[in-house]
C-alpha cells in the first residue's frame, strides 16, 4: 500500500487472487497465498553484533510476527522489482512461484538462510 491507498491495494490483491485462480484452477487461491507465505517465511536470520571492536553477523531465530512481516515484505519487493507489468499480475506470479518454492522471494529467503549457515561459527555471540 502506497500513501494509505487501501482500496487500491485491496483491488490489486483480489485481482491477483483471481489470476491465481485462473492459473491454478484445481487449487483454492487463498490456500495458494497462505502456502506461498508459509514457504517464504525465514526460520533464522543474521543480526549484527558488536563485540570488542569487531562486528559479527550472528545467526538468530526469527519470531512468528517478524517471519510474516519479512515474507510479505520480500513478496512486495519482488513484485515491485518486476517492471513493465501491473502489480496484480506480478503478485499473482510471485504467489504461484512461491507456492512451487521458486521465485525471487524464495531466492531472498534462501540467501538469508545461506548467510546464517555461513556464520554459524559466531552463534555463541547470541546472548
Amino acid at each position: 500500500m502506497w500513501d494509505g491507498k487501501k482500496s487500491v491495494a485491496m483491488r490489486a490483491f483480489y485481482t491477483a487472487l483471481d489470476i491465481v485462480q485462473s492459473k491454478l484452477p484445481e487449487e483454492n487461491p487463498i490456500d495458494v497465498f497462505h502456502h506461498a507465505i508459509e514457504n517464504i517465511k525465514p526460520n533464522i536470520e543474521v543480526r549484527s553484533k558488536r563485540v570488542g571492536g569487531a562486528t559479527y553477523q550472528v545467526p538468530t531465530p526469527v519470531g512468528p510476527k517478524r517471519q510474516r512481516a519479512l515474507a510479505i515484505r520480500w513478496v512486495l519487493q519482488a513484485c515491485r522489482g518486476r517492471k513493465g507489468r501491473p502489480i496484480a499480475q506480478s503478485l499473482a506470479e510471485e504467489f504461484v512461484a512461491a507456492h512451487k518454492r521458486e521465485g525471487t522471494a524464495m531466492t531472498t529467503r534462501e540467501n538469508v538462510h545461506r548467510m546464517a549457515e555461513a556464520n554459524k561459527a559466531f552463534a555463541h555471540f547470541a546472548w
